[in-house]
């Protein structure tokens, strides 16, 4: 039934505008805004819906990864840009809020609703 339909997913956020500038001038997604929603056109034409929600609470797991080829490259820009890294008690990261523990190397950041998001480096 739906194997041909271009499904998106969605999130919410407290302040669509802080959500624009973030979205668009920090990370640099293209970002379009119709009826008060955003619409973030992300690589691979996969967009995302970004709603406003009044009592909106943040999601406590990451909502959205962006995979970089350098990750500390990604980290330096992001960090110059104002973005802060979390530090999780139960994932050692680095003094970048790198984590090396295993798997992809990855690093946490959230919006300014406190949705999570990561930058991870792709293997080569």
């Amino acid at each position: 039934m739906f194997g041909t339909t271009k499904a998106f997913s969605g999130f919410s956020v407290d302040d669509i505008p802080a959500a624009r500038k973030f979205y668009g001038e920090t990370l640099g997604v293209r970002v379009s805004e119709e009826n008060g929603m955003l619409t973030l056109h992300i690589a691979g034409e996969r967009d995302i819906l970004v709603y406003p929600k009044a009592d909106h609470v943040p999601a406590a797991f990451t909502i959205l990864n962006f995979p970089v080829d350098d990750i500390e490259a990604a980290v330096r820009e992001l960090a110059d840009k104002g973005v802060r890294f979390e530090r999780y008690d139960q994932l050692k990261t680095d003094e970048h809020g790198i984590f090396r523990g295993g798997g992809p190397l990855i690093a946490w950041f959230t919006d300014p609703a406190g949705n999570v998001l990561s930058v991870l480096q792709v293997p080569a």
